[in-house]
């Protein structure tokens, strides 16, 4: 525990939060247990708006308007500190003028990990720290499997479930925390140094926020400046990431691991890292999800549990009695041997290229905002695995031009919704169609019709070859919000558009 931490005292402080929906909310509970004197500043509160719960709470409102005088932005006045939700970019003028000015801008998991530091809740928790680009999530929710199977007390937080905050606070107490953590909450948390992290991959996502490819990888090696940094050897960019300087370094492997790592033999995961011998942990047979990115994540998740000393048994426990959580891989509908696979978690083109490989020959359906992440090499390394492919979303006509550089001969087709309503399919042989929506949402009308469309491709995959594609498969490698309020309703959407196909095939 530093210094620094173990003084940290928030009595008085003036602490301006920023951002006043649920990781604003749960630093404010926080810094009020804490007696801090705290404003919330929210675009909601421009000119006048508010908040009456917060106002019944005493709590000061102000939105950006407060702090730009004809344009330009000064530092808040009368602040101590200013906390940051994760969606704030590094160049926000407003955090800009703070820094400059010598105001402090923290993250909510920075806040969270020097109060925990501090012993503000109790003895220090035991923090794990998962990040990537893919598949984060699923690691999180597999170490919390294994601890839980271990009988020590355990929460998932951070980027998933609870707020790292809100888990500080929760009761029953857990000791250890697996703390998922995207690249935006690593940027704003530069003194988390947990017990373990582990950085699974790193590829093109969230450009627009950090500037540049080299300035997110930095953010999620912010995950390896802890006791033991673990990286997976399998992706190149984590694994050429450097572990702080008193870290021990570890990887984790999809081949037959060397010593000081993780890996697969014989169709069992082993550890040949943190015993004397290599340890047989689970058969590859028993991780679900299957397949390679199920696998992967699985060996990410006994890396860093077992970095905390958690026993090869409770390792199998939890992994065996895992199962994944909804939108990554579920299989929502069948007609015939063709699965209709929502993995509409699968917001990035590295994600989506996951996805994807485990499949023979699959009809894909994607797009949505990219986000600045380029899909050439999603295009290219598995045109000889598309059946046809189904642009939506905002982003589809880059998805489109991919396609035509790299796969001009797999079958394209567009989808999309013209201001009269009605949804539009365009095909790369230049057909069209309009089918006129219907009490169904747009977004809702262009999936069921996007579905529709792909599964004609199957169909004519298969008159043409006389094999059915494996999967209709839903993975985006884009964000949800231009048609979806979040990436769950998008797959919602596209299973209930698939079951809604399945019924009317069954019918015929």
């Amino acid at each position: 525990m530093s210094e620094q931490q173990s003084e940290l005292n928030l009595a008085g402080k003036r602490v301006l939060v920023a951002g006043a929906r649920a990781t604003g909310l749960a630093v404010l509970n926080l810094l009020d247990e804490q007696n801090a004197r705290v404003t919330m500043l929210d675009t909601k509160f421009a000119h006048g708006g508010t908040d009456p719960d917060l106002a019944g709470r005493g709590v000061a409102m102000v939105g950006p308007d407060a702090f730009d005088v004809d344009g330009v932005v000064s530092a808040p006045p009368d602040i101590d500190l200013i906390v940051v939700s994760p969606g704030f970019r590094p160049d926000d003028a407003l955090l800009v003028a703070a820094a400059a000015a010598g105001i402090p801008v923290w993250g909510d998991v920075e806040l969270a990990w020097r109060a925990d530091q501090a012993g503000m809740y109790g003895p220090p928790r035991t923090w794990l720290v998962i990040t990537g680009t893919n598949g984060k999530t699923t690691t999180t929710s597999m170490a919390e499997a294994i601890v839980e199977a271990s009988d020590r007390a355990v929460l998932a937080c951070g980027n998933i479930g609870l707020t790292v905050a809100d888990a500080l606070r929760a009761t029953p107490r857990a000791d250890i925390l697996c703390v998922e953590m995207s690249s935006f909450q690593l940027h704003w948390a530069p003194s988390v140094r947990p017990a373990a992290g582990v950085v699974l991959n790193v590829a093109d996502d969230h450009l627009d926020w950090h500037g540049s490819f080299d300035a997110y990888a930095a953010a999620k090696q912010q995950a390896l400046l802890g006791d033991v940094a673990v990286v997976g050897l399998d992706d190149a960019v984590a694994s050429g990431l450097q572990a702080g300087e008193q870290s021990r370094r570890i990887g984790f492997t999809l081949a037959v691991p060397q010593t000081g790592q993780l890996g697969v033999v014989d169709g069992m995961l082993v550890d040949n890292a943190f015993a004397a011998v290599a340890v047989p942990l689970i058969a590859v047979d028993r991780i679900r999800p299957a397949g390679p990115s199920g696998l992967f994540d699985a060996l990410a998740a006994a890396a860093v549990t077992r970095a905390i000393g958690i026993d090869p048994e409770a390792v199998e426990r939890g992994l065996i009695g895992f199962s994944p959580a909804a939108h990554r891989g579920q299989i929502v509908a069948r007609i015939n041997t063709t699965g209709f696979v929502d993995d509409s978690k699968a917001t990035n083109p590295h994600a989506a290229q996951a996805a994807v490989s485990g499949y023979e020959r699959v009809v894909l359906i994607a797009g949505g905002l990219l986000k600045g992440a380029p899909v050439d090499d999603l295009i290219a390394h598995n045109k000889r695995r598309f059946a046809g492919i189904v642009a939506i979303g905002t982003d589809r006509d880059i998805i489109m031009d991919a396609i035509a550089r790299h796969a001009p001969e797999v079958p394209a087709v567009t989808v999309f919704t013209r201001d009269d309503g009605s949804v539009m399919t365009q095909q790369t042989d230049g057909g069209i169609s309009a089918i006129a929506a219907t009490g169904a949402s747009s977004a809702d009308a262009v999936m069921a019709q996007a579905v529709s469309a792909a599964w004609q491709l199957a169909e004519a995959e298969q008159a043409d070859s006389g094999r059915a594609v494996d999967a209709v498969l839903l993975a985006p490698a884009a964000a949800s919000l231009d048609m979806f309020a979040s990436y769950g309703a998008r797959g919602d959407s596209f299973a209930t558009a698939s079951l809604a196909l399945a019924d009317s095939v069954a019918d015929r």
